[in-house]
């Protein structure tokens, strides 16, 4: 062993106690590993920087941008939205069906592609049911991880091990070859997850949101008595309406009714705006409408309009355009002294006063004829885009308010069918290998900025360089630990010592081998360094390569135990506000869980 091979021993081991310490952030940590291989001269400065040019690292940073035009076309929240309709809020539930979805979806394409596009459709789930995301994002981790054990193509570890295999002129594996074990441990470790692995993570404080979001917008309503005045009402062709502007209709004085938004029929069907001061009524518009039934009655009355139910479809469209927000008064505001007729609030700010609350909790009842004062909180509604505008003006308003709905606004939903058809063909060419996966997702990700579904400046925000650190600067110590030929000592040196073992133990022990040395190389370096290892065993003890093979490709994809095994870790580690030791805990069983069933099954359908 040269002294290069002990000091990164060395530095692996201090890494491991940094990481399970929870004292210094992981991005830092795996700054310090890289700079302390490449100053000690173990590795060339290039080595210790490739990490940032990996492929792994730069698909990731297009599939943060893929993730972003989900959410931002509203596709993950509509897909959010079918997994609480079949599972419910229930937490067990929602894992029972979340789990084998992604281990089948996951299947034919990167695992790292499909956790990325499910993270923010667990996190919508999460922010409706209150469920901590970190219950739902590590079993979402698991089951992709698990995906790789699906099929030849799952993952590369299951090519590196066939090609192996083939190399020593022997039948390849077929395609479907990893499929029952794959099964296998995709339900039981999806039961493992809803009994047990689940209730080793504690629930942090807090709901993953921050500022002033909080309360649902139905919330925020019934606080200001609102809760019931809520109408929808068609405008006919021979109304007085037809023609004229919401301006210059002057409702609110008439007749005490606020119109807040305008359905419009269009040739690729409806579409909902807020009513701007501007916006002019056409026959046949649906009119969303704010006031008291008596006075809504004699509007409905005197205008000639038709009054419409409220349905829950209605009210997701209409929310996904239109907003409530609470602000107040600041001590410098123009508003104070003025109506808000005089403060032209409507024109000004491009939204509506619902009503105002005075004193902490009187709500005023006729408040169109009151000056303002400071201290008041209105309720106002209007597009989200001015709702957002609100919290520039620090001069005029404070923003106490604003509903958790924000987070689940789609500003470019009408582009969802592009989005789609981008995502659709970036799995095909991952599935079938057209192109090279990171060119198929960066591809992906410049047609969605291209096409206007994300923002080039919002697809920057949206990555995580957290993780990209992280992994880039982890990514040189398997570099180090291969040129000092520490991985090989050790995989030499546990064969040379257990090889008399029997079959069935070197299995294990190849087994443990791969999933460990996984946890900080990739997987798909530790296949390569053992499938031949394995495969020489196995001729060396008289029995078939194939049984040690099939272990060694399981024990690649079932590196479960710590968030830089794998990229599908470290992409959930920071949503989940997960700890080092949360791997640990619950990833150690779960690896457990697909050894026994690795070592149970893949006797008998490739018998020794």
């Amino acid at each position: 062993m040269t002294g290069e091979t002990i000091f990164v021993f060395g530095l692996l081991a201090a890494t491991i106690v940094l990481f399970a310490s929870d004292k210094v952030r992981l991005d830092i940590i795996a700054i310090g590993v890289l700079l302390a291989l490449m100053l000690s001269g173990v590795i060339s400065p290039s080595e210790a920087l490739a990490g940032f040019g990996d492929p792994v690292v730069l698909m990731i940073a297009g599939l943060f941008v893929v993730g972003e035009a989900m959410v931002r076309t509203g596709i993950a929240y509509a897909f959010g939205d079918w997994l609480l309709k079949v599972g419910g809020s229930s937490e067990g539930r929602l894992i029972l069906i979340l789990m084998p979805l992604v281990g089948i979806v996951g299947a034919p394409m990167s695992s790292t592609g499909i956790v990325a596009i499910f993270i923010p459709v667990v996190l919508s789930i999460a922010r409706k049911t209150g469920i901590d995301p970190a219950r739902l994002l590590m079993p979402l981790a698991f089951a992709a991880m698990i995906s790789g054990m699906m099929t030849l193509i799952s993952t590369p570890p299951n090519l590196v091990v066939n090609a192996a295999v083939r190399n020593l002129d022997l039948e390849p594996f077929g395609f479907f070859a990893f499929t029952p074990i794959g099964l296998v441990v995709l339900v039981i470790g999806t039961l493992y997850m809803v009994f047990f692995g689940r209730r080793m993570l504690s629930v942090q404080s807090g709901d993953g949101t921050s500022g002033t979001k909080g309360r649902r917008l139905e919330e925020l309503a019934e606080a200001y008595g609102l809760s019931d005045r809520f109408h929808r009402l068609r405008v006919s062709e021979g109304s007085p309406l037809v023609g004229q502007t919401v301006g210059g209709a002057k409702l609110r004085t008439r007749f005490a009714a606020t119109v807040i938004g305008l359905e419009k029929h269009q040739n690729f069907g409806t579409s909902v705006e807020p009513a701007l001061a501007q916006s002019e009524f056409q026959g046949g518009d649906v009119l969303y409408v704010v006031g008291r039934e008596e006075p809504i009655r004699h509007f409905i009355e005197a205008q000639r309009l038709q009054r419409l139910v409220i349905e829950q479809r209605q009210v997701k469209n209409v929310t996904q355009e239109l907003g409530l927000a609470e602000v107040v008064l600041t001590p410098e505001s123009n508003l104070i002294d003025r109506t808000l007729k005089e403060a032209e609030v409507r024109s000004r700010y491009k939204v509506s006063v619902l009503s105002i609350r005075r004193g902490g909790t009187a709500v005023l009842a006729d408040f169109v004829g009151e000056k303002l004062q400071f201290g008041d909180s209105m309720l106002v509604c209007g597009g989200w885009k001015h709702i957002g505008l609100l919290q520039k003006d620090m001069k005029d308003f404070i923003v106490l308010n604003l509903p958790v709905e924000v987070d689940e606004v789609a500003p470019a939903r009408s582009r969802a069918p592009a989005a789609l058809i981008i995502l659709a063909a970036m799995i095909a060419a991952m599935t079938f290998g057209l192109i090279a996966n990171v060119a198929a997702v960066l591809l992906a990700a410049l047609a969605l900025v291209l096409t206007r579904c994300v923002k080039m400046d919002d697809a920057y925000k949206v990555i995580n360089w957290q993780s990209l650190v992280l992994i880039a600067g982890m990514l040189p110590m398997a570099t180090a630990l291969n040129e000092t030929g520490g991985t090989t000592l050790i995989a030499d040196g546990l064969v040379t010592a257990l090889g008399d073992a029997g079959p069935m133990a070197m299995m294990a022990i190849l087994f443990v081998l791969t999933m460990v040395i996984g946890c900080f190389i990739s997987n798909t370096a530790t296949a390569v360094l053992l499938a031949p290892i394995a495969i020489a065993a196995a001729q060396d003890m008289g029995v078939s390569p194939y049984p040690f093979a099939m272990t060694v490709a399981m024990g690649a994809s079932a590196a479960f135990m710590t968030p830089v095994s794998s990229p599908v870790n470290t992409l959930v580690l920071v949503p989940g506000r997960y700890r080092f030791m949360d791997f640990v805990k619950v990833g150690t069983p779960m690896g457990l869980v697909v050894m026994a069933v690795s070592l149970l099954f893949i006797p008998l359908l490739f018998p020794l």
